[in-house]
């Protein structure tokens, strides 16, 4: 039994981490992106400074700057030592010790900190959270959720994980999820209930290897692609 945590906490990742984790391309940059659940990851911030269009969603945007950075802050410690406690179920390969990670970590979230204010102003954050989303059906080309769905499977019930992806294929045309496993390393319980509710609504449903790994086995995103069952419909 890995790292758990009692609730879901802030904490951010950068965009060379979601470009691994997600298996963008160049090309897929530029497409029209949705960052659900994105908390203070940079990902949003470096793609807008290089002239791409993502719009993230996260209740935690609802507080002002300062007091994210004080809930990152309150939380950093506890990360820290879960990971220290826990450091077998970890890849120290690109990350080379916990105190590497939180600095790589609180380097992405400083640049989320620092954009926070204009991209609220320019609407590019948004206080929107699953199971229910504000947009129109087919509004995004793909939906990213790192790091929620799944990871927080103790958390978040089956319903509400059947309930969230579905109102993800419902406003883009391609869904990604990374990590498939809890964060204490496990399968999650809801990834096959998952899968077998999107093949009963004719979604081509694929677990697909990706360039990243930090925690064991966690190397693999599950990728739905929506357009072509709305198509076949």
């Amino acid at each position: 039994m890995g790292f758990k945590l009692k609730n879901v906490i802030p904490w951010g990742r950068s965009m060379q981490e979601y470009m691994k984790m997600f298996d963008l391309t160049s090309d897929e940059c530029k497409l029209n992106i949705l960052d659900c659940a994105g908390g203070p990851a940079s990902f949003n911030a470096e793609m807008t400074r290089q002239g791409y269009k993502v719009i993230s969603c996260d209740p935690v945007y609802q507080f002002t700057v300062d007091e994210i950075a004080k809930r990152i802050q309150d939380t950093y410690e506890t990360v820290i030592q879960g990971v220290k406690a826990n450091q077998e179920f970890y890849v120290w390969q690109d990350i080379q010790s916990p105190e590497q990670m939180g600095e790589i970590r609180m380097a992405a979230m400083r640049q989320f900190l620092a954009d926070f204010p204009l991209g609220i102003t320019e609407e590019r954050y948004l206080t929107n959270q699953l199971p229910s989303l504000p947009f129109e059906t087919n509004q995004f080309d793909l939906v990213l959720c790192s790091h929620l769905l799944f990871t927080y499977s103790d958390q978040l019930s089956e319903e509400f994980h059947i309930s969230s992806i579905l109102e993800m294929c419902r406003v883009a045309k391609e869904v990604r999820i990374f990590p498939i496993l809890k964060i204490s390393g496990e399968l999650s319980p809801w990834l096959q209930p998952v899968i077998d509710e999107l093949h009963q609504r004719k979604y081509s449903v694929e677990i697909k290897q990706v360039p990243y790994e930090f925690q064991k086995n966690g190397n693999q995103v599950l990728r739905i692609n929506v357009i072509s069952a709305k198509m076949r419909n």
